[in-house]
């Protein structure tokens, strides 16, 4: 079988497993075989763990979408990190977040910062016009 995983970011994944178990905080746990008949389920807050021979690799899932169809697993997601066990990926990803949500923070300090010094000429050109 055929599992991708895509984010805004691009696609994270695309290797062919033996099978994968699902964990969604909602939907609860599922596996995924060859053969599987067509699905489409929500993934809020969970993983995918894939099985290929020996390896074993999981993805953590946030805000996702996973379809089965002709041997092919898709999961697009809002976010998603690889690891070898769930914990190193879900703190892995907490980590990524956190940076995000600092980034974000920054952004929109110096975005007031600029509006109140637009503001502030604004003021100063009309006072002038007088």
């Amino acid at each position: 079988m055929q599992m991708v995983v895509i984010t805004p970011a691009g696609e994270l994944y695309n290797e062919t497993v033996d099978y994968v178990v699902v964990s969604s905080r909602n939907n609860g746990d599922f596996a995924l075989m060859k053969n599987h008949a067509p699905l489409i389920s929500a993934i809020d807050v969970g993983y995918v763990k894939m099985v290929r021979s020996q390896d074993v690799l999981f993805t953590v899932i946030v805000n996702g979408a996973l379809e089965v169809q002709d041997n092919v697993i898709s999961v697009v997601a809002q976010e998603a990190h690889v690891g070898l066990n769930k914990d190193s990926a879900m703190e892995h990803l907490e980590e990524v977040r956190k940076a995000r949500l600092e980034e974000n923070r920054k952004r929109t300090q110096d975005f007031l910062k600029a509006e109140r010094k637009l503001k502030q000429s604004i003021r100063e050109a009309k006072a002038s016009k007088r």
